[in-house]
């Protein structure tokens, strides 16, 4: 195990954290039936539940108009509202998510979550979100080196406080970062690229106070993503494992007692229609197998390995009803691999 985690992988199961439910208390009870519950994220309750928007809040110079569901930073209001920020900047109260802001969190809060292998928080990445996030001319703030160094401070400060929060109802938890935008900055029309944003990634890292996780469901540059200072990697692997397991990285990442949480189990109706926990199983095992191949040992995959559904998913005609079967078969799945492997 890693000295920054307090737990091993054993096939637990989560999910990440954006879900497709408009009812507090039905997703929250279906994050709580994994091995690892999460706070869910709900865009479809509302504008300030959409990931970028719920991590700026109390963010200086920030605009949110939700009946035209915008959001960006005025560059001149920035610079007014800094002076006071900067006066506050050490105040946790700045970087909790409000009522308004996040409807679940709280309630997770007040679950009794200590019986739990862990338990799990998420924020936005301050690259995907410095990407997508526009001042009042429509440029991206990543290419405003004032607003994007402050971006990174605030993430950091958010995941930080988030990490003790969720502490005091388990100890072993942790916080990871989203990146859908991450895959991005390997673009050549990117004038952000992902030179600066490894320096930037290594020092946003290095400032996390507990085990450091990044999720995504795209696909960058897998070596870049395997030599991040991070402990937890979770991805796609319904859609890219069989090109991951081929780098040698990977090894490395396990070797060093690392997790990786394999998306496995398709959220998407028609990919969900058409897999078992016999087929995901399999799947799962073949890619673990050209890891043997390569020299690691089978029980040291396991012990290193998490479960999770491949996506979120907000598109599926049936609403919740696929992504809540997903939950489950992710479930038998974890029981399924950890019978076979003696767990």
């Amino acid at each position: 195990m890693n000295d920054r985690l307090h737990f091993s992988g054993e096939l637990s199961t989560t999910a990440m954290g954006i879900m497709p439910h408009e009812d507090v208390r039905d997703a929250l009870d279906l994050a709580l039936q994994l091995d690892i519950p999460f706070w869910p994220q709900l865009p479809r309750l509302s504008f300030y539940e959409d990931m970028y928007v719920q991590a700026m809040e109390m963010f200086p110079g920030v605009v949110i108009d939700e009946e035209r569901a915008k959001i960006f930073i005025d560059s001149g209001r920035f610079l007014h509202d800094l002076p006071q920020y900067l006066e506050k900047e050490g105040d946790p109260g700045l970087y909790r998510f409000s009522t308004r802001f996040s409807k679940a969190y709280n309630d997770f809060l007040s679950r009794d979550l200590s019986s739990y292998k862990s338990a799990r928080g998420q924020v936005i990445s301050p690259v995907s979100l410095s990407l997508k996030i526009t001042d009042e001319n429509g440029k991206p703030i990543v290419y405003n080196d004032e607003i994007r160094a402050l971006i990174f401070s605030f993430i950091q400060k958010k995941v930080n406080v988030q990490y003790r929060e969720l502490c005091q109802k388990n100890r072993r938890a942790f916080v990871w970062v989203d990146d859908p935008g991450l895959e991005f900055v390997f673009n050549a029309m990117c004038g952000y690229d992902h030179v600066k944003a490894k320096d930037e990634l290594m020092g946003f890292f290095s400032g996390i106070e507990g085990p450091r996780g990044l999720h995504l469901c795209g696909r960058p540059d897998w070596d870049f993503l395997l030599s991040l200072d991070i402990e937890i990697l979770s991805f796609n692997a319904y859609a890219f494992g069989d090109i991951f397991v081929t780098y040698d990285k990977v090894k490395t990442f396990l070797e060093e007692g690392k997790i990786i949480s394999w998306g496995i189990v398709p959220t998407h109706y028609e990919e969900f229609s058409g897999v078992d926990v016999e087929s995901l199983a399999g799947r799962l095992e073949n890619m673990w197998q050209r890891l043997v191949e390569n020299g690691l040992d089978i029980m040291a995959i396991v012990r290193s390995s998490m479960l999770a559904p491949a996506t979120c998913n907000l598109t599926n005609a049936d609403k919740t009803a696929t992504v809540e079967k997903s939950f489950l078969l992710l479930n038998e799945l974890s029981d399924y691999v950890k019978e076979k492997h003696n767990i």
